[in-house]
């Protein structure tokens, strides 16, 4: 079974809509990193020093490969990523290899085969 690992910069207040629509699409878990910071093609604007953006959340989802692009997908929608600008990114890459996913590839093996 082949893995890519997801992650999505999102805005704190649409952290648990995500990790929801990303569970209800395939996805079997994520690691959640809370109040990161970033910065678009403009600076933010600043308050005494203070920046006024809110904060983000990077989450990290492993999804099978063939899952993947379905659950990119209503991570992006959910989070508002291209109607919004600024409002978070998501990317995926390549997994040679994964331990500790022994418990899910059944699952994730019933899975794939409804999808496909």
């Amino acid at each position: 079974m082949h893995f890519k690992l997801i992650i999505a910069l999102v805005e704190d207040d649409k952290t648990d809509a995500v990790l929801n629509a990303a569970r209800h699409s395939g996805a079997t878990g994520a690691t959640v990193i809370n109040q990161a910071r970033g910065e678009g093609l403009e600076r933010s604007p600043t308050f005494f020093g203070l920046e006024l953006e809110s904060q983000r959340d990077v989450l990290m989802f492993l999804v099978e490969e063939h899952l993947s692009r379905k659950i990119l997908e209503t991570i992006a929608v959910t989070g508002g990523f291209d109607a919004n600008p600024g409002a978070g990114i998501a990317f995926q890459i390549d997994v040679d290899d994964a331990i500790g996913v022994a418990h899910q590839i059944q699952q994730l093996a019933d899975t794939v085969e409804e999808e496909l």
